[in-house]
């Protein structure tokens, strides 16, 4: 009787090493990731390009020039305050990138830190995680930011820690379990029955397997923490004036939705195509790393 031979799901994921051609040969035929990586860049080059150049200075307010039309001089008008729509939506990039990096890291090194003790462990140790878990999901971001605002005042640092911690249990619960699906695996036993750590087997075999599981996972946090950080601009928890903020430019729109509804639906649509585009990246980088889906493709 043969031996039985390895199908290729049996592999371990860390050693199908896929050539970098080839892989980039099958995102650019891939529509959703090629869309979603061109919005996602548009979004990270107007926040890069805001660092250097702007076309006015966001934080000028020329009140003589108020709700002024497009025109050659404001490409798309003016806000309440006179301020040039066009630097402030760049402005505006800036931070909700900023805010969406940081609090989206916060999240990663936390959660999945917490998910593979919780997995490697098991026992006591993998109850109260999970627990901690289950009591931070109690706490969105929206409330965490309303009782942090109470405590040290609303701000940008008030709404990267209240999104960072709504981050926290997500990840946490994506990591552990996708990590005790490594750990049931055969070269996982068999990388324990040769005497290697827990330790070890985590950083060794473990996380480089669920690496593309997070990369995915990252990409949809990070739209969520887009309009996360939206909402507790436009409730005024979150970024202050006068820095230049997507949700605090929809926050002064609200009152001027009859007389000049363009200042909502610039921002409102810089949000959607900042979101749509991560979205499509996310859905495109999980049928390019999941072995099996492309495959298929």
């Amino acid at each position: 009787m043969s031996a039985p031979v390895a199908t290729p799901v049996d592999v371990p994921l860390a050693t199908r090493r896929v050539p970098a051609r080839a892989f980039w040969g099958r995102a650019l035929r891939h529509r959703s990731f090629v869309v979603g990586g061109v919005l996602s860049l548009l979004v990270l080059g107007s926040a890069l390009l805001s660092l250097v150049w702007t076309p006015w200075s966001p934080y000028e307010i020329d009140i003589a020039s108020k709700l002024r039309p497009p025109s050659a001089a404001h490409w798309l008008g003016t806000d309440s305050f006179g301020r040039d729509i066009v630097s402030l939506l760049l402005a505006g990039a800036r931070s909700t990138i900023m805010v969406g990096v940081i609090a989206v890291s916060i999240g990663l090194t936390f959660g999945v830190t917490l998910g593979l003790i919780a997995s490697a462990r098991r026992g006591w140790t993998e109850e109260i995680i999970m627990r901690f878990s289950d009591f931070t999901f109690a706490f969105p971001a929206v409330l965490s930011a309303i009782m942090l605002a109470a405590v040290v005042g609303p701000g940008m640092v008030t709404s990267i820690i209240a999104i960072g911690i709504f981050q926290i249990p997500t990840l946490t619960r994506l990591t552990r379990g996708s990590a005790n699906a490594i750990w049931a695996r055969e070269f996982v036993l068999a990388a324990r029955a040769a005497g290697k750590g827990r330790f070890r087997i985590t950083i060794e075999h473990v996380l480089p397997n669920i690496m593309s599981i997070l990369i995915v996972q990252v990409t949809i946090q990070f739209a969520l923490a887009i309009l996360a950080e939206a909402a507790l601009s436009y409730l005024g928890l979150g970024t202050q004036p006068p820095q230049p903020s997507w949700g605090r430019m929809l926050n002064d729109a609200q009152t001027l939705l009859f007389q000049s509804p363009m200042l909502a639906v610039y921002p409102g649509a810089a949000i959607a195509i900042a979101v749509l585009g991560l979205n499509l990246l996310g859905d495109g980088l999980r049928d390019l790393l999941d072995p099996r889906l492309a495959r298929e493709r």
